[in-house]
């Protein structure tokens, strides 16, 4: 098997490891995540909240957009009241971006085997408890194999012509990395996966931290895909929410593009490791993006409904 055969071993890995801590968590949390959404919509400041913490639960923004995109198409909750909690899910995204820098890959084997025990005591005792346990420690020893691998498999990826053509192009074209970290993340529905195959290659030096910024910008597009395609059926307010998120994201891409050089700089004083430097990218740009969009939540879902009618109109 090449190197493009193992990462798409890994990529399969990653994805699973997340759907297995993401279920894990999301299971022990029960149905009272429902219930909390909609104790918190009454507020903005609260649904930011609500949307930061529940994200960070379940380690995914798509998860936490499908349950409001659910309640809103049900008429349980409006798409105004949806705003907080959208502009919350794009910073508690960022966990899973700080988590996957951890260096604890001695930790690989512990997770696995606490995993195991925790699915025999759950199956011996009848506690589902300790099923969804077991789900979220092998989904984390999966995340963390899944990211050895990337870092394994960075310099030989690079050796290949086409993806190296691609690396060297985004390190000079920023545009391009924003397009291609928006297809990848379209893709393979997430945007932890994409930073995770980014930051590799930055570890690896192969590229700049510049171009994975880029890449980062368009992963934070690129995950709208998921909120979109489940609103797809649903109604009206429902496909306003999913607008919305591609809004918010759009809006805080085109903000921050013309300063990629600047964020570059700047994060690098902040660690000295690519890794980490590019997770505290991801963490900066979501939360001035979305505290920046918190105080003009009604006037934004507002332009959300006004551009929706103009051009259903049209």
């Amino acid at each position: 098997m090449g190197a493009a055969g193992f990462f798409l071993l890994y990529l399969i890995v990653f994805l699973a490891g997340m759907h297995l801590l993401k279920n894990g968590l999301s299971v022990l949390s029960g149905h009272a995540m429902r219930d909390w959404i909609y104790a918190c919509i009454n507020h903005p400041v609260k649904a930011f909240m609500a949307g930061i913490i529940f994200t960070g639960i379940l380690q995914s923004s798509s998860a936490v957009m499908i349950i409001v995109i659910g309640l809103v198409s049900a008429g349980v909750i409006s798409f105004k009241q949806t705003i907080g909690i959208i502009l919350g899910t794009n910073i508690g995204s960022t966990f899973t971006t700080q988590l996957i820098t951890l260096d604890i890959g001695s930790l690989i084997l512990p997770l696995f085997i606490i995993g195991l025990l925790c699915f025999f005591m759950g199956v011996v005792f009848k506690k589902e408890a300790l099923i969804r346990m077991c789900e979220a420690s092998m989904g984390l020893g999966a995340l963390f194999s899944a990211m050895s691998g990337f870092g394994r498999l960075a310099y030989p990826l690079s050796q290949l012509e086409l993806v190296n053509e691609l690396l060297l192009y985004t390190n000079e074209h920023s545009f391009a990395g924003v397009i291609c970290g928006t297809l990848l993340t379209a893709i393979i529905h997430s945007s932890a996966a994409t930073v995770g195959i980014i930051m590799s290659f930055l570890n690896a030096d192969i590229l700049t931290l510049s171009a994975g910024i880029a890449y980062v910008l368009g992963a934070n597009i690129g995950t709208c895909i998921t909120g979109w395609m489940a609103a797809a059926a649903a109604n009206q307010e429902a496909k306003l929410t999913a607008y919305a998120h591609i809004w918010v994201n759009v809006i805080g891409v085109a903000a921050f593009y013309p300063f990629i050089s600047l964020c570059s700089s700047a994060v690098q004083n902040l660690s000295s490791h690519p890794d980490l430097q590019l997770a505290h990218f991801s963490l900066i740009f979501n939360v001035i993006s979305s505290l920046a969009l918190l105080p003009f939540a009604n006037a934004f879902g507002s332009f959300v409904v006004s551009f929706s009618t103009f051009f259903r109109g049209k």
